[in-house]
């Protein structure tokens, strides 16, 4: 393994994943803003109703480490019930299993030699599944598992249209089920298909038909599989925008929900069955601002700006004034935009905002001021912030 691997190794095997306890709870006003915070009842509720839901449907739950990013949100999840944990990048991997998570899917390929002898010795402790949507990627996890003496899952990427990654030939997919299922150091254990592309797709009846209609195509893979010889174990994907609709596909075996836990202003957006906001879970996450400045008439600024929020289509959501509104003005600042004949805000006062985008957001912090009852009791490390190899 080259040298820059090893340091980037060493520097996530020295990441803290363990909370800290505060000596006494303290008010959220008292925090260093901006400050990302956890509302830990509401992420234990979001967590369980999934795990239930599901659980109700004969489905499992592979929830996805990229939203969180913390080990101990994913321990959290495996004592309700996941079958497993997702992680996207190799580095996200290795956190979580260096903290104990012993089942992790890397949910995109790879075709580096050291990425994959570093995934051969995470199967040391862990139970590893890689996707892969060509040969090649197979060929070098082959060659890492057999030099390490472990063995690697692999699961076929499909992919229908949305053209990031994953394999359209049927050529192909039986071609890595044929040589992983033959392979000493590999083991063929299924197939992924993730459409991304419709999770936020607004309004609840349009997001069913498109993505029921590409489960149609991959459920004639799994049938092609099956007349082949070669058998599923696992048939994951799916997300939190679509996991009340994708949970009656009989195919599916486990969904790779990430957001639930959470819940930000894109997915609130897009509606459930019954409303015009998705509100089947609660908002956990939150971001506390300070008003530092009210430059112009019925308008303060607050500390947190583009370093703080990730955005790459809403704004974050007021939370504390209503109907009012929040602008990005730069790196370090937003303006919260209040309504004719609100009583202005102080300065000095702590405001808390629904986030755009959880999971780039997250990655922006190093920790989660984790709160129950309205008191920060904790805080959280975010072990995997910045694991992006």
């Amino acid at each position: 393994m080259n040298g820059s691997f090893e340091h980037a190794l060493a520097d996530i095997r020295l990441r803290p994943y363990e909370a800290l306890v505060l000596d006494q709870p303290i008010e959220i006003d008292r925090l260093p803003t901006p400050a990302l915070l956890l509302d830990e009842q509401a992420l234990q509720r979001n967590i369980d109703k999934m795990a239930s839901f599901l659980a109700e449907r004969g489905k499992g739950f592979r929830p996805h480490s990229k939203t969180h990013k913390c080990p101990l949100i994913a321990h959290r999840q495996r004592q309700a019930g996941a079958v497993g944990i997702c992680a996207a990048k190799v580095a996200e991997a290795v956190a979580m299993v260096h903290a104990g998570i012993d089942d992790v899917l890397l949910t995109s390929p790879i075709t580096s030699v050291d990425k994959a002898r570093i995934l051969a010795e995470l199967a040391r402790s862990a139970r590893i599944s890689v996707v892969t949507d060509q040969l090649t990627g197979v060929e070098l996890l082959d060659q890492a598992a057999m030099e390490a003496g472990t063995c690697i899952g692999i699961v076929a990427d499909i992919d229908v249209e949305m053209g990031r990654t994953g394999t359209r030939s049927d050529e192909v997919l039986l071609r890595i089920a044929q040589l992983s299922g033959t392979s000493e150091g590999l083991e063929f254990r299924g197939i992924q298909h993730y459409a991304g592309h419709l999770m936020h797709v607004e309004g609840y009846a349009s997001r069913r038909e498109r993505s029921l209609a590409l489960w149609e195509h991959v459920t004639a893979k799994v049938d092609l599989l099956s007349a082949r010889g070669f058998a599923c174990e696992m048939v994951t994907g799916c997300g939190t925008g679509t996991y009340n609709i994708d949970s009656e596909v009989a195919a599916i075996t486990d969904l790779q929900v990430g957001s639930y836990i959470f819940m930000d202003q894109e997915y609130r957006l897009i509606g459930s069955p019954d409303s015009v906001l998705f509100n089947d879970f609660e908002v956990s996450l939150t971001l506390a601002a300070t008003a530092i400045s009210a430059p112009t008439n019925r308008a303060v600024t607050v500390d947190g700006g583009y370093k703080a929020f990730a955005s790459d289509s809403v704004n974050p959501e007021p939370l504390d004034v209503p109907d009012s509104k929040f602008r990005f003005a730069g790196d370090e600042h937003g303006v919260l935009i209040y309504p004719e004949g609100y009583q202005e805000p102080l300065l000095g006062s702590v405001q808390r905002f629904i986030t755009p985008h959880c999971d780039p957001t997250v990655n922006l912090h190093d920790a989660y001021w984790v709160h129950r009852d309205g008191m920060v009791v904790e805080r959280w490390p975010i072990t995997a912030r910045g694991a992006s190899w």
